[in-house]
Formats: C-alpha cells, sequence, structure tokens
C-alpha cells in the first residue's frame, strides 16, 4: 500500500505528536478536532517543540517551517476522503471511539485503514461498529511521541495480517522502532506492566510503607528508571489512571486491579496531577 496522507483525530497530546511525527516523515496530514482552536493550540505548541529542535541544532528554519506546512486544519471529517490511514487521539472513551469510526467509514476510501491510539482498550470492540474491522489495528504511540521510539501495533480479533504488517511498516517510516502485539488483551505490553506497578506504589503509600518522594528515589536508584511512580502518574493523569485500572477490573475480572483509595481520594478532590497543576507534586 502506497501511503501519502493520513488523518488524525484529536488535537491533544496525543494526536498533535502524532501529526508532527507523520509530518516530519514526509507525510500529508489532516489534522481534526471539534473546535478550530483546539487545532491552533496544537500547532501552536508543535512550533514550540519543533523551534526548540532548530535552537538545539538539531534542524533548520526551512525544515521546521515544511513540516508545518505539511498540516492542514480540520473540524469536518469530509476532509479525510482521501487519506490513506486514520490515527484516531481522542479521549480514551469507548462509545466516543466507535462513534469516530462509524462516521468515517462512510467517508473515507475502502482501502484505507483505521488505527486507534488507546492505551489499553479493546481493537476488537472499538473495531466492530467501523465496517472495516480487517483494515482496523492499535497503532499505540507514546508520551511525548516526539521523543518516545516505541509503538505498539495491535491486532484484533478480525484484523486482516496485510494490515498488521502495513502498519508496522509504517511506524518504521516514522523513525519509530514498532513491536507487534498478537493478543488483543487489556493494556497490551507495556501499560499490563505499568498500571499495576503504579497502583502498588500508591498501595505502599497508603499503607504507610514510605512516602512519596522516598518511593520514588527508592524506584530511581534501585531500578533506574527515569521517573519514580508518583511522578509517572502525575504525568499521565490520576483521572486516565483510574479509568484504565477500572477497565481492568472490569474485562480482567478481578479486584486486583482496583485504583487504590489514595488515588480515587485524589481524583475527588480534582488532583489529576500535572494538568490540574497538583497531584502527588505541585507544578
Amino acid at each position: 500500500m502506497d501511503i501519502k496522507k493520513i488523518g488524525v483525530v484529536g488535537a491533544g497530546t496525543m494526536g498533535l505528536g502524532i501529526a508532527q511525527a507523520c509530518a516530519a516523515a514526509g507525510y500529508e496530514v489532516v489534522l481534526n478536532d471539534i473546535k478550530p482552536e483546539f487545532i491552533d493550540r496544537a500547532l501552536v505548541r508543535m512550533g514550540k517543540i519543533l523551534d526548540k529542535s532548530v535552537e538545539k541544532g538539531k534542524m533548520d528554519q526551512e525544515t521546521r517551517d515544511s513540516i508545518l506546512a505539511r498540516v492542514s486544519k480540520s473540524t469536518d471529517y469530509a476532509d479525510f476522503a482521501d487519506v490513506d490511514v486514520v490515527c484516531e487521539a481522542v479521549l480514551e472513551n469507548m462509545e466516543l471511539k466507535k462513534e469516530v469510526f462509524r462516521t468515517l467509514n462512510g467517508i473515507c476510501s475502502q482501502d484505507a485503514i483505521f488505527c486507534t491510539n488507546t492505551s489499553s482498550m479493546s481493537i476488537t470492540e472499538i473495531s466492530a461498529g467501523s465496517g472495516r474491522p480487517g483494515k482496523f489495528c492499535g497503532m499505540h504511540f507514546f508520551n511525548p511521541v516526539h521523543v518516545m521510539k516505541l509503538v505498539e501495533v495491535i491486532s484484533g480479533e478480525l484484523t486482516e495480517p496485510e494490515t498488521a504488517e502495513t502498519i508496522l511498516g509504517f511506524a518504521k517510516s516514522l523513525g519509530k522502532t514498532p513491536v507487534r502485539v498478537k493478543k488483543d488483551m487489556p493494556g497490551f505490553i507495556v501499560n499490563r506492566l505499568l498500571l499495576p506497578y503504579m497502583n502498588e506504589a500508591a498501595k505502599m503509600l497508603s499503607e504507610g510503607v514510605a512516602d512519596v518522594e522516598d518511593i520514588d528515589t527508592a524506584v530511581k536508584l534501585g531500578l533506574n528508571y527515569p521517573m519514580g511512580p508518583f511522578q509517572m502518574l502525575d504525568m499521565g493523569g490520576i483521572d486516565l489512571t483510574c479509568t484504565i485500572l477500572e477497565y481492568y477490573r472490569e474485562e480482567f475480572g478481578d479486584d486486583m486491579y482496583a485504583p487504590d483509595m489514595v488515588l480515587k481520594q485524589m481524583l475527588r478532590a480534582g488532583k489529576l496531577g500535572q494538568k490540574s497543576g497538583q497531584g502527588f507534586y505541585k507544578y
């Protein structure tokens, strides 16, 4: 399949990162969101990220400008009529994701491949109403997209082998290192390991085993991780963590995945991490 044009749905942190990665690799990109100001805000942030690369001598001004020029703004799915690949990066909400693909199925070419950037939810379920489950797979990027090399490529129960192969190749063309997830299970590889680890840290805090700073320091120095679990919780958002853990508990039928009470209480208090200015740390 000759991929030339990419449609990205959602201009949040992940959407703008995916759009930037695709444009930097030479693809034409349509960046879509429900309001023009959301896209404008994303393009300003993209420009600032690229400006830093120019300042550090990693790219010249002409390259920076050409990357931004390859991204067009859209608030109408009709603009996706000629895209070759759709990368969906909307909120982690199953019904919202399903609705996006139901709508796009009647607009996009039947050859277009649909990808969802969900971090944990069932690819099979999201694809069920898409009208093209064979041409549907997960393409899970990591935050920040312009730094993180990994992409998980996840096959649903009905994903055709050639679809997965095409997206593996597409990920490589973006300068990423893709890994194949052969079975559609909640959390795939990374988040299946990461979320219980962060939840266990919250349980240790609740039990009074150690304080936030000491647990983070122990993990960074003892395991050589770049961040501790509470720093990661704040960066990813405590609301999203609780949502995913509840999803795991329901899918696996195991209360082991239930979010610890300290996470629930922080969620109720609006202490969501970096996005709210306060989580386990103040920002």
